[in-house]
């Protein structure tokens, strides 16, 4: 993981008597690693995969974003109290801000994948006002499933991804959110890109490599990349 290079070096530049460990934790041992936690009154932590849904059973109160996302990825110790936030969305949410001209409330977005990171980024982008967000994914009953839990007015369609394929033109943004194309499997993609409209903006949640096949084959069609080291600055960074 980079985030302790981050946020370490962050401190150091802020001169915060503060530093950032990670530890590897069982999942059987998830209960008794929190209780630690907090009994030695650790200011926070972070939680990521596979502990980022069974956490929530261990916390005193959980952000309403983050209980509707359905998983937490930040824990703050307050007054005694363990408070759980999920800052994957709308830390990918200001990523993708950082590089479109115009707002994205008017954009139509095309999701790749239904897992955590692609639901903590459904619904940020949902809770910022876009109203045009479908989903592709390899089983698309696990597409729908993502789209029937939307609480926000929002106009969503699942799609196979060869539908995604066939469809792609018609996006203003696509975003890669399932772990397809990470090292070392860098020759797989999820969506073959063949027929992006001008000005699309593709962006992959993945930094290993920085950029995957799908962002290699969506800057020969001229399209705006990015890669995932955004999202984690920003999400790390709230």
């Amino acid at each position: 993981s980079l985030s302790p290079v981050m946020h370490n070096d962050a401190f150091e530049h802020l001169n915060m008597d503060a530093h950032y460990h990670a530890f590897l934790v069982e999942e059987e041992l998830l209960g008794e690693a929190v209780r630690g936690l907090k009994a030695l009154g650790i200011s926070g932590f972070n939680v990521t995969t596979p502990h980022k849904v069974a956490i929530m059973e261990y916390l005193d109160e959980i952000d309403p974003l983050a209980r509707k996302i359905g998983a937490v990825n930040t824990v703050v110790h307050k007054d005694g109290r363990l408070i759980g936030y999920n800052t994957d969305g709308i830390g990918f949410v200001r990523a993708l801000q950082s590089i479109s001209n115009e707002p994205l409330q008017g954009k139509r977005i095309l999701l790749l994948g239904s897992g955590g990171a692609s639901r903590a980024i459904y619904f940020s982008l949902a809770d910022v006002g876009v109203k045009e967000i479908d989903v592709a994914n390899r089983t698309v009953d696990k597409a729908k499933e993502l789209i029937a839990a939307r609480t926000a007015d929002v106009n969503s369609v699942a799609l196979s991804l060869e539908k995604a394929t066939e469809e792609q033109g018609n996006y203003d943004i696509i975003i890669q959110t399932t772990t397809i194309g990470m090292h070392p499997h860098v020759e797989h993609t999820p969506l073959q890109i063949c027929s992006l409209k001008k000005g699309t903006i593709v962006s992959d949640i993945i930094y290993n490599p920085f950029e995957t096949k799908i962002l290699c084959e969506a800057k020969e069609q001229g399209a705006i990349i990015q890669n995932g080291i955004d999202m984690f600055v920003y999400q790390g960074a709230l």
